[in-house]
């Protein structure tokens, strides 16, 4: 398979922009979180594995609504009740790998990916070699109560009262509301500043964001609000890897109880790591998934 950009024309008419990196015999398939956000912290990851001693095939894509993928017109209530769904985002997961032509291949996931990743290796996991479930629960309810916790640590008694008080005036643009999720951000989601995925313009896909999380990573008022998944861990056949940053806003707790009902699952985390990991901590983050893929490889995961 070629390496760099592939333009992927969906069975519906849309097009996602997709890119490869890295070569050898292993694929990995990418999604990112969000959702609305893109593949931008994935771009590295063929290099990282390489430098781990692994040469993995990445494929990434920008879900539809998503920065280089097409953005439909989601003011369309009947273009929104379609394609802001659960099942939409699943399916579109399967329909890649078709268009790829990859199969028996590991699937990692991040935040919003990560609960493609777990609804994927339910539905379609005979396609599935190994499962990475990276920064996402089953429950939402208990992420709720962390992220809770998370404010209440970090900012005054004050300060905490009074982004209550937007959220329950919907006002989410005033000014000292944003600069305390700027600074839970910076505690919980981009612990290494500056961040590389800060940009001079905003580039999220705010309209599949805002469906289904809300206006911030510290409350939901979207779909997301229903998002429970414990009765169907069982059903997770593959081999599994959790991996969480030790100080973000996902739950440990949940974790481990993910990784205790998961049949074949560990649970790794990663030091002085937000939500985003991936890139506070690269060379622990990437030794974990490397020793996952070869444990896998060598059947001899969690054995």
């Amino acid at each position: 398979m070629k390496t760099g950009t592939t333009i992927l024309t969906l069975d519906n008419g849309y097009h996602l922009w997709t890119n490869t990196q890295g070569d050898g015999p292993i694929h990995l398939l990418a999604l990112h979180g969000g959702p609305g956000g893109n593949h931008e912290y994935w771009e590295d990851t063929a290099q990282q594995l390489q430098a781990q001693g692994l040469d993995v095939q990445v494929h990434m894509y920008d879900q539809l609504g998503s920065l280089y993928s097409d953005q439909p017109d989601y003011q369309d209530p009947a273009i929104a009740a379609k394609y802001l769904t659960y099942e939409y985002f699943l399916d579109e997961v399967e329909e890649v790998r078709q268009k790829l032509g990859i199969d028996n291949f590991y699937l990692i996931g991040q935040s919003w990916g990560g609960l493609l990743v777990q609804e994927y290796a339910v539905k379609y996991g005979q396609h599935l070699k190994g499962a990475i479930i990276s920064s996402m629960v089953d429950e939402i309810d208990e992420y709720v109560a962390h992220v809770n916790q998370c404010r209440e640590a970090l900012l005054p008694a004050a300060e905490v009262a009074f982004m209550q008080e937007c959220e329950a005036n919907n006002d989410y643009a005033n000014a000292r509301y944003q600069a305390n999720v700027q600074a839970l951000n910076e505690a919980y989601v981009d612990r290494k500043q500056p961040s590389k995925l800060y940009h001079l313009a905003d580039i999220a896909g705010s309209a599949v964001y805002n469906a289904f999380q809300g206006d911030n990573e510290f409350v939901i008022t979207g779909k997301l609000k229903d998002w429970h998944f414990r009765d169907q861990l069982k059903n997770i056949k593959v081999p599994t890897l959790l991996t969480f940053g030790e100080h973000e806003t996902m739950p440990l707790a949940t974790a481990q109880t993910m990784a205790d009902l998961i049949p074949n699952a560990k649970l790794v985390t990663t030091p002085n790591g937000g939500h985003h990991h991936m890139v506070d901590n690269p060379a622990v983050y990437y030794r974990h998934l490397a020793d996952f893929i070869r444990q896998v490889e060598a059947g001899t995961f969690n054995q």
